[in-house]
């Protein structure tokens, strides 16, 4: 027979879906008595302060089920009332369909997309790996928490949970456990028909410690498994909890049917009397609220790690400072002054490099200022250019501040989301700009919960050349710049460089910086220019009563500024407007962008992509030379020549448009 206080989180549940006429009852009834064990027995958190830095982390990558994440936080002692619980999934409640972070206290991140929940999850224990070997000492172990993840069958049928639980296993993320809700049932049905591969042989074969066919509505045997996983402490864990959807359910316990639906007044009723549950809905007794109050453990657990921070405060006051710096997010005091003087060096040696070569310059020197910089690239390290000196391999044995993703461009975003939101880092990650395609769900998380994250992505255009159409990406920086709450970077020169990875840094929201393979030159700008790089968009060559503006990005500033020239032989005067950030550029006032692009004068932009997103600069009556089709496998000069991009083609466009 269930406990009492696991059919809490079974009544509160249904509920919620009930009350609602929508959600995902089944999952939270089924994975109840995981809860109950897993809450009330193991999780080290305080419910009054959310961000306890030391706190384990516990993450519902089956984000369906989110009523069971809620009712955990209501009756734990989270900033979470009934009311709420009754507002489940209606507008502005801080109790969405999904688990959103940010809406609600206690949730680690934003779940819904299967199996992105599990490689969050990677991110954060690797982060608790990395700051623990860098902080702790002697004993005083300021970093040492778990991370607890529950998943479906769902979560591992996505490809990204191969990507994040092998590199897990790779690394021995040992203190990562995962509870495996193995009821057998997806939407469709039974997944015998569509998901039959033998679990525990799998995520052995990745190196887990794994805990097999355990009685997931057993408390008993739930304590035993946990309590092994934690004593692993060279291996994640997984634990496979047999379960029964809908557990509970007066008729439809084990049914598909629970999955997606409320179970409706009458089997809810029928449900109440089968489970021996005498309130009615919404009502929780005292005694069951008072055995699932966590408040006074959570704070002496609190003052507990408080007193320890203090003894390492005493002992290490420079690192117990830095730790405090770092989980605050705040950047170091000679930040800003650091980067500036840094861009001065830039500009003097005026070099011609590729943007990916002028983007490791700037991660070395950003790495000098910031020690939470954590870098890596799915495989791709010696062409994505984000190795530096300093740097050093993550491994098994070992912390460090550069992970070898292998190639997993989407599981390497959503591990960065992980890391960036555990906090205490500012991670990375790496691949060529046609991959972010694989990694576009995660940048759109990172995205909707808006954390700063950042990806690099090299090889920008056809400048990619001989390897074809396959690799070189024209719709990617466009449909990157569509995504909400995202900064995009395409850079033209060193300086533009820099500025973009300091302000990407610097930002409370995602950054895709995007880098040129081929070299291309340094830009001569006045100083005006030079500050105004961090506003997006800029005039980097001004003349006087100008008669129209050419809008580039990228590798194409150089192509205008070459226009310009020839137009100016011909008495034709043009401003060349470098626009490293649509986004950033946009968020400027209306006065600056109107003195940038100016309302009267006919615009023509140039960018080695897809078109269409150009027209809101330069309007009905402008001209967008763009590539509106897949490229070629040749050398990248031809083509540029193939395709437009050339001095004559935008001086003959820009007259076209006068």
């Amino acid at each position: 027979m269930a406990s009492q206080t696991a059919n809490a989180l079974r009544f509160l549940s249904m509920d919620m879906v009930q009350q609602a006429n929508s959600g995902h009852p089944g999952a939270p009834m089924g994975m109840a008595d995981m809860a109950d064990v897993l809450w009330r027995g193991f999780l080290r958190h305080n419910p009054a302060n959310p961000k306890f830095a030391n706190r384990d982390r516990f993450v519902l990558s089956n984000g369906h089920a989110s009523a069971l994440l809620y009712s955990l936080l209501h009756l734990s002692g989270y900033n979470l009332s009934v009311d709420d619980l009754k507002n489940f999934r209606q507008l502005h409640s801080k109790t969405p369909g999904h688990p959103e972070y940010g809406y609600t206290d206690g949730v680690e991140t934003t779940t819904g997309p299967l199996g992105q929940g599990i490689a969050n999850a990677v991110g954060m224990a690797l982060a608790e790996k990395i700051l623990a070997e860098e902080f702790n000492k002697d004993g005083l172990n300021i970093v040492d928490h778990h991370t607890y993840v529950f998943l479906g069958d769902g979560c591992l049928m996505e490809g990204i949970s191969h990507e994040a639980c092998s590199l897990a296993g790779t690394l021995g993320l040992g203190k990562l456990i995962v509870l495996y809700d193995d009821n057998n049932i997806s939407i469709d049905g039974k997944v015998d028909g569509w998901f039959s591969e033998n679990i525990p042989e799998r995520f052995a074969a990745y190196g887990w410690h794994v805990v097999p066919n355990v009685d997931g509505h057993d408390a008993q045997a739930l304590q035993a498994a946990i309590a092994t996983a934690r004593a692993e402490s060279g291996k994640p864990s997984i634990i496979c909890c047999k379960t029964l959807i809908g557990k509970g359910a007066a008729s439809k316990e084990g049914s598909h049917k629970t999955h997606g639906a409320p179970l409706g007044a009458d089997e809810i009723a029928a449900t109440r009397k089968h489970l021996g549950w005498k309130h009615g809905a919404f009502e929780i007794p005292q005694d069951i609220y008072n055995a699932w109050d966590a408040k006074a453990q959570g704070a002496a657990l609190e003052a507990e790690w408080n007193a320890l921070f203090a003894e390492y405060r005493s002992r290490y006051p420079a690192e117990a400072a830095e730790f405090e710096r770092r989980m605050a997010g705040r950047l170091p005091e000679n930040f800003d002054a650091a980067v500036q003087a840094a861009l001065e060096t830039v500009c003097a040696k005026a070099e011609k490099i590729a943007t990916r070569k002028a983007s490791q310059n700037s991660i070395e020197i950003l790495a000098g200022l910031l020690p939470e910089l954590v870098g890596g690239s799915a495989d791709l390290t010696p062409s994505n250019l984000t190795d530096w000196p300093c740097s050093v391999a993550v491994t098994k044995q070992h912390g460090g501040n550069y992970v070898h993703y292998g190639v997993r461009e989407f599981g390497m975003t959503a591990i960065v989301n992980g890391m960036t939101l555990h906090g205490g880092l500012r991670p990375f990650g790496a691949t060529f700009l046609m991959f972010s395609e694989y990694a576009r769900n995660a940048l759109r998380m990172a995205a909707l919960m808006k954390i700063p994250s950042v990806s690099v992505f090299t090889h920008d255009s056809i400048g990619l050349g001989e390897d074809g159409p396959t690799h070189q990406p024209v719709e990617q920086t466009a449909s990157l710049r569509l995504i909400p709450n995202m900064d995009v970077w395409r850079p033209c020169d060193t300086a533009e460089s820099l500025v973009a990875w300091s302000e990407a840094v610097k930002a409370d929201r995602p950054s895709s910086l995007i880098f040129s393979r081929q070299n291309l030159p340094f830009v001569p700008r006045s100083a005006q220019a030079l500050e105004n790089i961090k506003r997006g968009g800029y005039t980097v060559c001004a003349v006087e009563n100008p008669q129209a503006v050419i809008i580039a990005t990228g590798s194409e500033v150089e192509l205008a500024l070459a226009a310009q020239k020839q137009l100016a032989a011909e008495g034709i005067a043009v401003n060349v407007v470098s626009m490293p950030s649509t986004n950033v550029f946009d968020r400027q006032d209306a006065a600056y962008r109107a003195a940038v692009l100016p309302a009267a004068l006919p615009k023509v932009a140039v960018e080695a992509g897809v078109s269409d997103g150009w027209y809101k600069y330069v309007g009905s009556s402008g001209k967008v030379i763009g590539i509106d089709r897949f490229g070629e496998s040749a050398p990248a000069g031809e083509l540029f020549k193939l395709f437009g991009f050339t001095a004559d083609n935008v001086a003959a466009a820009v007259k076209s448009v006068l």
